[in-house]
């Protein structure tokens, strides 16, 4: 079981810069690995939800695999190499970390949901939003992607080399919260850039900021990969399910006195889509 110490080999100073720097390098080789989608069809740009599904997919799945890019162009450089990755099967006890992830994932994503609703909180709309739009082929596409592109290259990047990183200067823990409050903010112009006021934006952020967290947590409890990528592609495999359901039913525009399945659907469907 991976033990909470510190093992510090680094400044926490430099260690955080580092682990910015790797942030804004993923973002950077998005920008490069997408561009041929772009190209191919430019009214991805101006247009998404009119351009083709599979143009559609491509973009994003290039985009996530510019996380991959990112990542293993700083193992190679570094000298790490990719024995520095924590891949393996996970053992009887991981899966239960899977699990509670999963599970305290849709509970975290269900209080906020009520908190926003209650406090009658702005949220930005997510940029995959603008992917998906009222697509429900779309919203099952984005599944398979959720589970063989996005929850891999995210926890592979941001926790297996960012939050790792961090372990050089900080304890486990203080890893987990530095890189989590990276992840958000990497996603604060995204969001911005979608949004009416600093408030709509902050919402979604601090609730990436939350999910982070819960993902880095499990990975630094068991050194597994695997067990963040798990959580992370059921959770919002979970969410895409309810996004689905809530468009084919119209449960969003249902009457206050629906079903509990239906206020939980609006609710989450209500807060910003997977990060």
């Amino acid at each position: 079981m991976a033990a909470f110490t510190r093992r510090r080999t680094d400044g926490p100073i430099h260690s955080t810069l580092v682990a910015v720097g790797l942030a804004i390098f993923g973002i950077v080789a998005q920008q490069v690995t997408t561009l041929p989608a772009f190209l191919l069809d430019p009214a991805l740009a101006t247009a998404p939800t009119e351009t083709s599904i599979a143009s559609r997919a491509a973009v994003l799945i290039l985009g996530f695999v510019g996380f991959f890019v990112a990542g293993g162009i700083y193992l190679a450089v570094t000298g790490r190499g990719w024995s520095y990755v924590d891949l393996r099967w996970p053992t009887r006890r991981e899966w239960r970390y899977v699990l509670a992830g999963i599970g305290g994932g849709i509970a975290f994503y269900i209080l906020i949901s009520l908190v926003v609703q209650f406090l009658s909180l702005p949220s930005a709309e997510n940029q995959v939003s603008t992917y998906i739009g009222n697509d429900q082929t779309m919203i099952l596409v984005m599944i398979a992607i959720v589970f063989v592109f996005n929850a891999p290259a995210e926890e592979f990047l941001y926790r297996n080399v960012v939050q790792k990183r961090l372990y050089d200067a900080f304890s486990r823990l203080e890893a987990v919260a530095i890189a989590s409050v990276i992840f958000g903010l990497i996603h604060f112009p995204v969001y911005a850039a979608l949004s009416e006021s600093l408030l709509a934006t902050a919402v979604p952020v601090a609730v990436v900021m939350g999910g982070a967290a819960i993902f880095g947590f499990l990975y630094a409890k068991t050194d597994n990969l695997l067990v963040p990528i798990a959580a992370h592609a059921v959770f919002n495999g979970v969410q895409f399910g309810l996004v689905y359901i809530a468009l084919e039913y119209d449960l969003e525009t249902a009457e206050q006195s629906t079903s509990l399945l239906a206020d939980t659907v609006g609710l989450i469907t209500a807060m910003s889509l997977p990060f």
